[in-house]
């Protein structure tokens, strides 16, 4: 064999992603937008947060469908409160 492989690794399987958008309500600057992003990093599959004050929102990439109230649970933590999904 020549060591050709399919994709990155021999036998790897290529990871799925979830993206969630919350609306968050309390944040007005970026210290805001950083505490609500450490707290939801958190949570175990969390691989991204985006957080943005100057709309409310929070995205976050995940490898699987995160449970709401761990998610409310984080963003309380921080002192917000989670409005919902968006």
């Amino acid at each position: 064999m020549t060591g050709v492989t399919e994709g990155p690794f021999e036998g790897a399987t290529a990871m799925s992603t979830v993206t969630t958008t919350y609306k968050v309500t309390g944040m007005t600057c970026g210290h805001c937008e950083g505490a609500v992003t450490e707290e939801v990093s958190g949570i175990d599959g969390v691989t991204g947060v985006e957080a943005a004050a100057s709309t409310g929102l929070v995205t976050v990439t995940s490898t699987r469908e995160l449970d709401d109230e761990a998610v409310r649970a984080a963003v309380d933590e921080a002192g917000y409160e989670l409005a919902g999904r968006a």
